[in-house]
């Protein structure tokens, strides 16, 4: 009995997996078509951090020789950190679109299917990292236009932290519009985390020209880690103890992300 139970467990488990993914795609292609109808909303979503590649950028010129800048030129240091402000601000607003469906009913309206809870969740967070990796590339386009030199290859290890850091942000916007489930109270909760998260990772600023104290605080956020690592692999610095802290972060990020929004999609639509 105990044998036919197992081989029944391993069965399913492929069979499961295959029909999350099947849904996920479902649901990916769904989100996708409804985001492509408003193209200017995607072109518009990457006009902040291009703002500040534009406008804030070229005033980092005179910094490069200051002690504690970093190396590399100022389009090395400031990129990689507009790229991860955008993960950060692309898909941490996405639970907004949640909480309007959650208003009009479509949510409710999708217990009764039968596609996967999980692919719920994934579908979502899938097409929500496509649109920021899609920016993305256009940020890093309009930095080489600016100046930005960096090997293709420290480009691409600093898009994949991007794409990991959308999948876990978004994730988590998810989460927190669930629970928060009005916009007057997923704003401002929002703002208090990601404004934080912004000024202390080092973003526009490296933090290692911040006085100890600051630089200490900063180390307990997540952010920094990986903005310092996308930094390193700009420079072509690959084998170095930035960039393995700043993967581990991101893979931790995303793994209990993922978790905790498809948990909460789950109940959700038990």
């Amino acid at each position: 009995m105990s044998l036919s139970l197992s081989t029944s467990m391993a069965t399913s488990l492929p069979g499961s997996l295959a029909r999350t993914a099947a849904d996920t795609r479902l649901v990916f292609g769904r989100y996708l078509r409804q985001t492509l109808r408003s193209k200017v909303a995607v072109v518009f979503g990457a006009m902040q951090p291009l703002l500040y590649l534009v406008l804030f950028g070229p005033l980092l010129s005179r910094l490069v020789d200051v002690r504690g800048f970093g190396a590399g030129n100022a389009w090395q240091v400031f990129v990689p950190g507009v790229l991860i402000q955008l993960a950060l601000f692309g898909a941490g607003f996405v639970g907004f679109g949640l909480i309007a469906e959650l208003r009009s009913g479509v949510v409710e309206r999708l217990r009764v299917t039968p596609v996967s809870r999980t692919a719920l969740l994934l579908g979502r967070v899938l097409r929500d990292t496509v649109i920021v990796a899609f920016q993305a590339v256009m940020l890093v386009a309009v930095g080489l236009a600016l100046g930005l030199r960096a090997p293709a290859g420290g480009i691409a290890v600093g898009l994949l932290f991007v794409v990991s850091l959308a999948v876990a942000v978004a994730s988590l916007s998810y989460v927190l519009a669930m629970r928060t489930r009005a916009e007057d109270a997923f704003a401002p909760l929002l703002s208090a985390v990601t404004l934080p998260l912004m000024l202390l990772s080092g973003i526009l600023l490296p933090m290692s020209l911040a006085p100890g104290w600051l630089d200490v605080v900063s180390r307990c956020t997540p952010f920094r880690y990986v903005v310092d690592a996308a930094r390193a692999a700009f420079l072509g610095d690959y084998a170095t103890a930035a960039v393995a802290e700043g993967a581990l972060v991101a893979v931790v990020l995303l793994v209990v992300s993922v978790w905790l929004g498809a948990r909460r999609f789950r109940a959700e639509n038990a």
